[in-house]
């Protein structure tokens, strides 16, 4: 079930709040936890029921794995047995729904054989759950994971709003919450403040991302066929991508956080303006900022990080990196953009050591400006390994893209010229408009904080208020939102990891 569809907004969404606030105020904390588990359950199961019963087994085997470690008595050895032994049998099934076809692929490839897994079918959010869980797994052995109820636990993986695709979230942020008091009150302003993100989240997905990827669709799949393209349209095409990923993720991160605002709970932000960002490391900072912490925290750190000397740091970036680009498929050109910006990193890390990171002062904007355009080339130079069906679609797209292409038709030339408006207007909109999480500042709508900008001070209308006049901007916002859907309907791109 899509959060961009007719199904979910006027069925599955008023009857799951319904519901638990009802529950809430009627019976008790157990069964109205017990009922938002059971109906984000259903909204999970309403792609592929059967792999509910996955996603079930491994709540169940993460819960009793942890309430194990969480236990007195056990020796240090059993424990970092028992947590390998979990750690190790979700990534097994990650693995092999994932990776299965992919590893026998290179396999045979070294050997000669032929071997197969057969058709296998990527469960639905499996990525971003197995990593919320992993993490769950390594703090109780850490003993830093409380005991929790097992409804509690239940719900904080299968909360419909982040279940599909993030944020990745941790336990000590939403646990504390489910235990609330607050939680099971009806409040007003935080439905408010949810559906106008929801709003502004659909809206970026049905009008600006699915715009976008008219423009890209056509010219990679081409691309992907063998035409050879101008410098303009392979130019155009991966902007036009850049910009539909942006804001194709970034709204699901902004509508799973208006989602869980309207259950009076806080979901951490995904995205604080990453095509803003002046350097590569910044970037990763405002890029998918739950995957970066959990790559942070669960793989950097334990490699060791940066504290056994700077040939050992750039090589823990670099492995963080390729890791962090198969997690988003399994494809050599994954890897290609995950070692891509390992690369970036390192580079950036030697050159910060040299030259000292720049203050955006009226000073220094031109090296701002400059850090700001050399790290936009460098994503999207990368984006194009993401977005290519295989490697010599990539390469031939760049080969494009620096103008060694010739005998091109200029297929698209109408396409690129129709669009370009657009392609200014919204990059205009990622590059120098302040995000949804800003205009909702004041509520605190996510578990990261936001760095306030200096200029933001002047464009203090543009701030989210309970009134008339954003009653109205909402409204329009959220009928666009809904009238786009009649013309085009199409998966979230984070669907597919």
């Amino acid at each position: 079930m899509l959060f961009n569809s007719f199904e979910f907004i006027f069925g599955f969404l008023p009857a799951a709040l319904l519901g638990f606030f009802l529950i809430s105020r009627y019976a008790n904390r157990s069964l109205a936890i017990g009922y938002l588990s059971i109906a984000s359950m259903f909204f999970y199961a309403w792609w592929n029921a059967w792999y509910l019963l996955l996603l079930l087994a491994e709540i169940v085997f993460n819960f009793l794995i942890g309430r194990q470690l969480a236990r007195d008595g056990l020796s240090p050895v059993r424990r970092l047995l028992l947590a390998t032994f979990g750690v190790a049998t979700m990534l097994a099934v990650l693995g092999y729904f994932k990776y299965a076809n992919f590893l026998l692929g290179v396999l045979d490839q070294l050997s000669g054989t032929s071997w197969s897994a057969g058709a296998i079918l990527l469960p639905l959010g499996i990525s971003f759950h197995t990593f919320q869980q992993i993490a769950y797994l390594v703090d109780s052995y850490r003993r830093k994971a409380p005991r929790y109820r097992f409804d509690e636990y239940c719900l904080f993986v299968t909360f419909f709003p982040q279940l599909i695709a993030g944020p990745i979230v941790h336990h000590n942020e939403i646990m504390p919450q489910l235990q609330s008091q607050s939680l099971l009150r009806m409040r007003p302003l935080n439905l408010a403040v949810g559906l106008a993100i929801f709003s502004a989240g659909l809206f970026k997905k049905t009008v600006i991302a699915d715009s976008l990827a008219q423009v890209a669709s056509p010219i990679f799949n081409a691309a992907g066929h063998g035409a050879v393209l101008t410098t303009s349209e392979a130019w155009s095409a991966a902007v036009a991508y850049s910009l539909q990923l942006y804001f194709d993720f970034s709204a699901y991160s902004d509508m799973a956080v208006g989602l869980a605002r309207m259950f009076n709970l806080r979901l951490p932000a995904n995205f604080n303006s990453p095509y803003q960002a002046t350097s590569i490391a910044e970037f990763w900072r405002r890029w998918h900022m739950t995957l970066s912490r959990f790559l942070r925290d669960y793989l950097y750190i334990p490699l060791g990080g940066n504290r056994r000397g700077r040939a050992r740091q750039l090589a823990n970036l670099m492995i963080t990196m390729l890791l962090g680009g198969l997690w988003h498929g399994a494809g050599w050109t994954f890897v290609l953009w995950g070692g891509l910006h390992g690369l970036y990193l390192a580079i950036h890390r030697v050159w910060s050591r040299v030259v000292p990171a720049p203050r955006c002062d009226a000073e220094a904007r031109a090296r701002c400006f400059l850090g700001w355009a050399v790290t936009m080339l460098a994503v999207i130079v990368a984006w194009v390994f993401f977005r290519a069906a295989d490697l010599p679609t990539a390469l031939g797209m760049l080969r494009s893209m620096a103008g060694l292409q010739d005998r091109a038709a200029g297929s698209f030339d109408d396409l690129v010229h129709r669009e370009k408006l657009l392609l200014v207007g919204t990059g205009l909109i990622a590059v120098l408009m302040p995000n949804v999480m800003q205009i909702f500042g004041r509520y605190r709508p996510a578990t990261f904080p936001y760095a306030a900008r200096d200029w933001f001070a002047a464009l203090r209308p543009l701030q989210w208020r309970p009134n008339l006049w954003f009653a109205l901007c909402t409204g329009a916002v959220a009928g666009c939102g809904v009238t786009a859907i009649l013309g085009w309907q199409s998966e979230f791109l984070y669907f597919q990891f």
